[in-house]
């Protein structure tokens, strides 16, 4: 364990990246609290995240603004529903996917990227569908990217999207917009979804939810899939680097693609995030030698002293080397492990990135626990970035897929036949 600055002795700080998106749980009923005890909750919870959170430099909020706002709404509090809720207002004071309680009620917005199968933002003032998940409701309906967002459950965007809108924002910018707008396409775990969108002059309505919320139970034929595409390996994971069973499955995969004469590593389905020991294990089957592959700031620490604090993680080769040409598959559901593992085959210049923007999760989340409800909630205390010094959360890929731009559809992929096409143009 890293030596900790001294307020983190009184909190439940495990460094964490995947808890609360893979084991969200509905908030027990059975026992309520005293508004005293909500009251040192919520204070705890803000103070934490007033003292630790690595990103209000990026946000528009006044986080002491916070205090005042949600103390008084405390008044309205009697139940452990209620105060759930208050609290997820609370961390959209912070606009942040990477934020969240663990726990959730039915009502409470779907987690992004992992509970979403849209990933939307304002281009040009316009709420801009730019990526539709692969396999799910969305897609299944059929939905594309480049349709504009019109309505949702019959509410047109902009009134919308206030819900999800921080009240304390000193000035409404396009990043809390667009948070907001991710949101609302997330939709709760009860209500059904229904989009209407406007393509070439047309309005049409989708519903995604239907015949069923495929999005309450997301299931996986296995950890890893794996084939071979006229002498191209291609290994998929499914959503679980936060499982170090994947490593040995991994290791296995990779063994009965020694001989193809190159890879492709698809990403796409990993929004979940995961562990570094995971990552390091993928990394290190693709290098021959040490190599850096990320850099931390933990900005709490400088906060307090004045001291800056950061370092640098290492991946070491392992196993059996490939050593043939790599592609890495990445989209927006590539949410935090996924997004350190994409950039880290960047930095150490042993794959090509091909595919849309990544989730663009921030930094690395700790996760805490209030006091009396003991509600555990995680934010990024750390910042990351590339090894060229650019943060992590901004990172865009060497080969840039614009699906707005594509005939894309299930039976499609455009990124993947991109990457088989880039591949076979590689000298052997």
């Amino acid at each position: 364990m890293r030596n900790r600055y001294p307020q983190a002795a009184r909190k439940l700080l495990l460094l964490v990246f995947f808890l609360l998106f893979v084991l969200p749980f509905t908030f027990g009923q059975s026992k309520t609290f005293t508004r005293d005890q909500y009251q040192e909750d919520f204070l705890f919870f803000w103070k934490t995240i007033g003292e630790d959170y690595a990103y209000f430099d990026k946000k528009q909020t006044d986080w002491n603004k916070v205090k005042d706002l949600y103390l008084r709404q405390l008044d309205t509090v009697s139940t452990n529903r209620q105060f759930v809720s208050l609290l997820e207002r609370a961390f959209h004071e912070i606009y942040d996917h990477h934020a969240s309680l663990n726990t959730n009620t039915n009502f409470s917005p779907r987690l992004v990227p992992s509970g979403t199968d849209l990933w939307a933002e304002f281009v040009n003032g316009k709420p801009i569908v730019l990526e539709v998940r692969r396999g799910l409701g969305a897609e299944k309906v059929g939905m594309q990217a480049g349709m504009e967002v019109v309505s949702v459950n019959d509410v047109p965007v902009q009134a919308a999207l206030s819900p999800f809108l921080g009240k304390s924002l000193k000035t409404v910018d396009v990043e809390a917009k667009n948070y907001a707008l991710r949101t609302l396409l997330a939709g709760n775990h009860v209500q059904p979804r229904k989009i209407t969108v406007q393509e070439n002059g047309k309005l049409r309505t989708f519903y995604p939810d239907a015949p069923q919320m495929l999005l309450e139970d997301i299931q996986y034929p296995s950890k890893v899939e794996a084939r071979e595409l006229n002498g191209i390996g291609y290994i998929k994971i499914n959503n679980c680097l936060f499982d170090n069973s994947l490593i040995p499955a991994f290791d296995s995969v990779l063994n009965t693609l020694t001989n193809t004469k190159a890879l492709v590593l698809d990403l796409r389905e990993t929004p979940s995030g995961g562990n570094t020991t995971v990552a390091r294990a993928i990394l290190g089957r693709f290098i021959t030698k040490d190599e850096y592959y990320q850099k931390h700031e933990l900005t709490a620490e400088e906060r307090q002293y004045g001291v800056k604090r950061s370092w640098v993680e290492i991946a070491s080769p392992r196993g059996n080397v490939y050593r043939k040409p790599l592609a890495v598959l990445v989209g927006h559901w590539t949410g935090s492990v996924g997004e350190g593992i994409t950039i880290a085959f960047d930095g150490m210049k042993r794959g090509t990135i091909i595919g849309s923007r990544l989730a663009g999760l921030s930094g690395a989340i700790y996760s805490y626990q209030l006091p009396n409800t003991r509600l555990g909630f995680s934010f990024p205390v750390e910042k990351l970035f590339h090894v060229n010094g650019s943060p992590r959360e901004n990172y865009s890929p060497a080969m840039l897929v614009d699906l707005t731009k594509e005939s894309a559809g299930p039976e499609k992929d455009v990124v993947l036949e991109k990457a088989i096409t880039f591949l076979n143009g590689k000298k052997k």
